[in-house]
């Protein structure tokens, strides 16, 4: 499954809400420096569809807000 997804970074929970078909709002409460929020990215997109976080890799985007994302199964 291939997904597009917004992040907000430094949010005040860690949320994933559903915005159209494949494109989903992700907010985290890590800051955006080091890697960190794309981590906790990944943790939330684990959590909310049920997989393991190895399962999910961003593909583009790793610097700035607006993401590619691949589940695998």
């Amino acid at each position: 499954m291939k997904l597009q997804i917004k992040v907000i970074a430094k949010a005040r929970e860690n949320k994933v809400e559903k915005i159209g078909e494949n494109y989903y709002k992700v907010k985290v409460t890590a800051a955006a420096e080091k890697g960190k929020a794309n981590e906790a990215v990944r943790e939330v997109l684990a959590q909310h569809f049920g997989v393991k976080k190895y399962r999910i890799e961003i593909t583009s985007g790793f610097t700035i807000p607006d993401k590619f994302v691949k589940i695998s199964e």
